[in-house]
């Protein structure tokens, strides 16, 4: 089969198309031939040269990106009773393991039977594959941790991706009567924003949504590009901070959580936290993908997705996510029947 395999670390231009031999499903996984797959943060961590890379690579370039996947099952391995072969599947396949995970640039990988599910009929493989962790992130992160309720005042930044255009669509649902969305990213992205449901949009180069005065309910972030406690102040007195995403500050968020978890509040020290709730979103993968088919079969919620890209352009769509420019998901199509149902 063709995947599409890393001679070296640092760049998408080390990745090549080339035949690799096709696996075979262990015990309670299945095979599938893989339609479509989407780019996302993770994946990049496979082009980084670090130590932890190499170690869970043996030391050699070898580990094959792509975690969300949809596709067919081609055949089922001992013990999995979920799926058979045929059946339209899609999922997120990623996994911290020395002997598997990620591989959905391909046209065959290996996925165990608990990482997928059954896929809308009227849901195409393009769609399905831009969902899985985009759609958790901003499941988990809006209504998990933030709580979301009718009438509050909302911001997303760093909102034209994935997490942020479905994140928009779940505020809007009929239940959630009076929310107010806006969306803060680059100029070319805000008319997109628009589009799917923003009521107000802000180009982060022009304005600081955290020293315009403005204060919010609840801000879902995907850069954490700011100190805590830029944030903390433009949030109104019990609000909630979320972040599913970043790193410049990333590690902050996790030391404030902690402390909220185990001691039941902020630092007293830090004023502006008091009544405020600050919140990493650790992804639960799959988790609410029963829930996001409910709501696309309902015509209640699609994916936003950039350009299409073949298997042969692959390089190409993983720079094109590089530059932040890209609207909604990224998704290459592994064979014609990507943009199939």
């Amino acid at each position: 089969m063709k995947a599409l395999v890393p001679d070296k670390y640092g760049s998408p231009d080390f990745l090549e198309i080339r035949e690799i031999e096709k696996p075979i499903p262990a015990e309670n996984e299945v095979l599938v031939k893989v339609h479509a797959v989407s780019i996302n943060e993770w994946d990049l961590m496979h082009l980084d040269d670090n130590f932890v890379k190499r170690l869970l690579d043996h030391f050699r370039p070898r580990r094959i990106m792509g975690s969300d996947i949809a596709g067919r099952v081609e055949s089922v391995g001992r013990g999995v009773n979920r799926f058979k072969p045929g059946d339209a599947v899609y999922g997120d396949l990623s996994r911290f393991s020395l002997s598997g995970g990620w591989g959905g640039f391909a046209e065959y990988v290996r996925a165990p039977e608990k990482s997928l599910v059954l896929k809308p009929a009227g849901m195409t493989f393009e769609q399905a594959a831009a969902i899985p962790q985009a759609g958790m992130l901003a499941v988990q992160g809006l209504l998990d941790k933030g709580q979301l309720r009718p009438g509050q005042r909302v911001l997303i930044n760093g909102a034209g991706g994935g997490v942020g255009t479905f994140a928009v669509q779940l505020a809007k649902l009929p239940k959630f009567q009076g929310v107010e969305v806006t969306g803060v990213d680059s100029a070319e992205k805000l008319d997109m924003l628009r589009s799917v449901g923003f009521d107000h949009v802000i180009d982060y180069q022009k304005e600081d949504f955290t020293k315009s005065g403005k204060c919010y309910d609840l801000i879902l972030d995907t850069r954490t590009n700011r100190p805590a406690l830029d944030y903390a102040r433009v949030l109104n007195p019990s609000g909630t901070y979320a972040t599913v995403g970043g790193t410049s500050h990333l590690g902050q968020f996790a030391l404030l959580g902690l402390w909220q978890f185990v001691l039941g509040g902020s630092p007293p020290w830090i004023r502006e936290l008091r009544g405020k709730k600050l919140a990493l979103v650790m992804l639960k993968q799959n988790k609410d993908l029963p829930y996001l088919n409910e709501l696309f079969e309902a015509g209640q919620f699609t994916p936003v997705i950039d350009g299409h890209y073949t298997f042969s352009e692959s390089r190409e769509a993983l720079r094109h996510y590089l530059t932040a420019k890209h609207k909604g998901k990224v998704v290459v199509t592994i064979d014609g029947e990507g943009v199939a149902k």
